[in-house]
């Protein structure tokens, strides 16, 4: 059905173009004054894994506060973080996410208004980030099939990104920013495979959760894997690297 001559499109639900400027003066902000008080970046490797055009559902380890705001910083594209709501509470620094528009996701539930935000976000075809542990610890929890949701439901490659060394930071240690600092390891994008009959059930979302979580703990050191810690375990049968 046609729409009505003048008539007014509704509008969108997530609207990349009048974020965008936004970020790009907080991403300024990280990169130039950010970096000088949070954290010293020693290394970043594989940058030429993460696609540079089109949807991406980015998973990493979270052991620090910093962790989403390190990732975010040394990606070569804007991403749209998931965060707890209660980052949006946070004494100064909760009005960060609040003006970068972080996706905020209520803990111990299935938040689907959050899980609608963040396909919103790839239909846009931009970058959900997220730690698919649902909180900070410093090895691998088991992970939540909302990354297998997200991937399955969009289509967009999944990409395992490692962190090591943000638990050494914010510090006042002159020692520790001698140190060798924080480093990002980022992997191989992996697109999941159609389910049979359709979309993924709940069994199957389980196993593309942990076939991804092991993606990521083979890219940590095994102090790093915890839950995944066992790499003979580690299968392949739903997904494809890239």
């Amino acid at each position: 059905m046609e729409k009505a001559a003048g008539a007014i499109a509704p509008p969108l639900r997530y609207d990349h173009q009048a974020l965008e400027s936004r970020r790009r003066i907080l991403r300024w902000v990280i990169d130039n004054i950010g970096w000088r008080f949070l954290v010293k970046i020693g290394r970043v490797e594989g940058l030429e894994n993460f696609p540079r055009h089109g949807p991406v559902v980015g998973i990493y380890n979270h052991i620090a506060f910093v962790d989403p705001v390190v990732v975010l910083g040394n990606l070569p594209r804007n991403v749209v973080p998931l965060a707890k709501v209660e980052a949006y509470s946070y004494p100064m620094i909760g009005i960060i996410p609040r003006l970068w528009a972080v996706i905020p996701v209520r803990r111990g539930e299935v938040d689907r208004q959050a899980l609608a935000k963040a396909r919103d976000v790839l239909e846009a075809g931009e970058v959900i980030l997220l730690a698919p542990e649902g909180t900070r610890s410093p090895a691998l929890l088991e992970g939540k099939e909302g990354v297998a949701l997200l991937a399955d439901r969009s289509g967009a490659p999944v990409v395992p990104i490692a962190v090591e060394g943000t638990d050494q930071f914010p510090t006042t240690s002159l020692r520790k920013w001698r140190g060798p600092g924080a480093l990002i390891r980022i992997g191989r994008p992996f697109h999941y495979r159609p389910a049979p009959g359709g979309k993924a059930d709940r069994q199957r979302l389980r196993l593309m959760t942990d076939e991804a979580m092991y993606v990521l703990a083979s890219l940590l050191e095994e102090r790093r894997r915890g839950y995944y810690s066992d790499m003979s375990k580690a299968t392949s049968t739903t997904f494809d690297f890239v």
